[in-house]
């Protein structure tokens, strides 16, 4: 029934303003009543009053304040509130009464905060609940030796006027508050690129720094595992023996291209075909366990691919993941149309936590899942993704995250070809590449 939009209401806005029409409503039949000595029904205008403080008493008693009112719900309210002016009014000269006019309050309230659909039913209920006071109501409260009566033509022209007037002040107030949440949407999106983009500088200066303090112990492990190699040790050992000094060697190469990498230009940018842009890509991995499925059409001619390392290392990183996660295999999936291209990377592991998988990209998100590599220990802050989804964003790519229906990570990177076949010279100033887990 209730929930948190930007559109939405919430329940304090809607009390206050009733307390406010409440106590401007018993002010005046009080003041209209012994003011000015005008026969008023007061024991029916009190009874409709108060029918209205008890809801809002109610509501107020069992809900809290910050409560966000959807659609229904708070069309429900304006419309007891139509009601209830209606009702007051029926008993005081219905359209007669100057304070008819009070009736576009409601139809305020619901422009800038309904939708549509809402906001047309909050107005056919004004205009049905106006056209029934033209026509019938109790008489006005006046002076006991003159009768006022309008002409009919008068009310026929105060029943347009409400009406022109509703049509205008809804259409006005629902745009401004349109254009009120677009900005206010664009703002909030530009504050997010931004937060990201001062996180991945950050991590330039993360990676800079960790190149250089790893470098040593690294070279030490490197020389200890390569003089265990040589020595005699049992043969069971050997092989753990040759796999530590792959993995050292890969992460020294791994902190050299970081190191390199922030402070290198890259003024050459092959021109190759998709297909074997695809394959150098891929080419790192071939010696993995996991085999690596690769299908490649499209539609007419072969995208001409400008690689760059943007592109490099964010496909890369997002490879090395689905091979960390998958059981047997990781599909590689390429097509493109005369409009866009499309890389899809899937692999037959876990797939992506359902908890996180709305959040995944964003940097600093731990978890506690399933998708770790071949471990089960507690998840990592979640930069690999970040960094390979901002370096590929840079390049004009769109990414979509999912799981398969039985198991699998899906990871569906697309460009539009003309950008994708243009280069992205100047895409970027400084990479990093962290093979990280999905976090």
């Amino acid at each position: 029934m209730f929930g948190i939009e930007g559109r939405n209401l919430r329940i304090e806005t809607l009390t206050q303003l009733r307390w406010l029409a409440l106590f401007g409503q018993l002010f005046t039949v009080l003041a209209v009543a012994f003011g000015l000595k005008f026969d008023v029904p007061l024991r029916w205008c009190l009874a409709v009053i108060g029918a209205s403080a008890v809801l809002n008493v109610v509501v107020e008693l069992y809900f809290p304040r910050s409560l966000r009112l959807e659609e229904r719900p708070a069309m429900a309210l304006l419309a007891f509130d139509v009601l209830q002016l209606s009702t007051l009014l029926f008993l005081v000269g219905g359209l007669d009464n100057p304070f008819s006019i009070l009736l576009l309050a409601p139809v305020t309230i619901a422009a800038v905060s309904l939708r549509p659909r809402q906001i047309v039913a909050i107005v056919a209920l004004v205009l049905l609940c106006a056209s029934f006071l033209s026509i019938c109501h109790w008489p006005l409260p006046w002076y006991r030796e003159q009768a006022l009566e309008l002409p009919l033509l008068y009310r026929l022209g105060l029943w347009i006027a409400l009406l022109v007037a509703t049509a205008f002040i809804c259409t006005y107030a629902a745009q401004v508050a349109r254009e009120a949440r677009n900005l206010s949407l664009a703002l909030t999106a530009t504050e997010l690129v931004l937060e990201r983009q001062n996180h991945l500088s950050r991590l330039d200066g993360l990676a800079a720094a960790a190149a250089h303090e790893l470098g040593t112990p690294l070279a030490t492990i490197a020389v200890v595992s390569r003089e265990l190699s040589r020595s005699n040790i049992p043969k069971e050992f050997s092989e753990d023996i040759d796999l530590l000094n792959q993995q050292s060697q890969r992460c020294r190469d791994i902190l050299s291209r970081i190191s390199s990498l922030a402070t290198e230009e890259h003024p050459q940018l092959e021109n190759i075909k998709l297909r074997y842009w695809i394959e150098n890509v891929i080419s790192p991995f071939r010696s993995h366990p996991v085999t690596i499925e690769i299908d490649i059409s499209g539609d007419g001619s072969e995208p001409v691919v400008t690689s760059n390392p943007a592109l490099t290392y964010g496909i890369g990183n997002f490879i090395e993941n689905a091979l960390d996660f998958a059981e047997t295999k990781v599909s590689l999936i390429a097509t493109w149309t005369s409009e866009r291209v499309t890389i899809a990377i899937s692999d037959d592991g876990p797939g992506f936590p359902n908890e996180i998988l709305a959040q995944i990209g964003e940097p600093y998100l731990k978890t506690r899942m399933d998708r770790r590599l071949k471990a089960g220990d507690e998840a990592g802050l979640g930069l690999g993704i970040f960094i390979s989804k901002t370096l590929l964003e840079r390049t004009g790519a769109t990414l979509h995250f999912s799981n398969h229906e039985g198991s699998g990570a899906v990871v569906e990177i697309a460009w539009n070809r003309q950008q994708l076949e243009t280069g992205f010279k100047n895409s970027l100033s400084h990479l990093s590449s962290f093979p990280e887990d999905r976090s």
